[in-house]
């Protein structure tokens, strides 16, 4: 049984034999991989948590591999896609590739050119998984903050300096240091150059 940590490969393809074939070519190198026919089968058990990417076939029965990458990208549902096709051509290769693909890929095509689009793509997913992960612990960060430090935290990375954030909130110079210090420990910054690189993972806007 492999660990929920390896990396997951998914196959969309309508031939039984090609996606069988990719299946246990992804397996033999230690790899997990889920198979599926349509594309609505993959919606509907896909797995998240581990870095993952998606092999798919062009021409599927119910939607096109393309039609069904910019749906994905419609739903919010961000996984690195290489394409494989028996049918493809230039315009359709530059339209996936712009679209986010990681590789186009013709049949028949070498085993070894498949697993190194597809670690290329698990690398890509890792790196993204790290970032949002990265995100996400920031945000409870923020979000551990008191509305006044919030407020003072945005002053900060704004570049204004002690005496002029007590003037733009209100309150006394000494008062505003308390908040500053406050929002370095909670949202763990060793500078303020550390805190403006938090608040640019939390899209904050800027005081003008």
């Amino acid at each position: 049984m492999k660990s929920a940590s390896v990396p997951t490969v998914f196959i969309v393809d309508d031939d039984r034999g090609m996606r069988q074939a990719i299946h246990d070519l992804v397996e033999s190198v230690g790899l997990r991989a889920e198979s599926f026919a349509t594309g609505e089968e993959f919606l509907g058990t896909r797995q998240i948590g581990r870095p993952s990417c998606l092999v798919l076939d062009v021409r599927l029965p119910q939607m096109s591999g393309l039609d069904f990458q910019r749906r994905l990208t419609e739903t919010g549902m961000q996984i690195p896609i290489i394409f494989v096709t028996a049918h493809g051509d230039i315009p359709m290769s530059v339209r996936a590739l712009k679209s986010g693909a990681v590789e186009f890929l013709t049949k028949p095509f070498r085993d070894q050119d498949l697993l190194d689009a597809i670690q290329q793509a698990l690398e890509r997913d890792g790196v993204a998984q790290k970032e949002q992960a990265e995100i996400h612990d920031v945000q409870g960060r923020y979000r551990a903050l008191t509305v006044r430090e919030q407020e003072v935290m945005t002053l900060v990375v704004s570049g204004m300096l002690n005496k002029q954030i007590a003037s733009e909130i209100g309150a006394k110079e000494a008062t505003v240091k308390v908040h500053r210090g406050n929002v370095m420990r909670k949202m763990q910054a060793a500078s303020v150059a550390d805190l403006v690189r938090m608040a640019d993972k939390l899209k904050l806007s800027p005081r003008k």
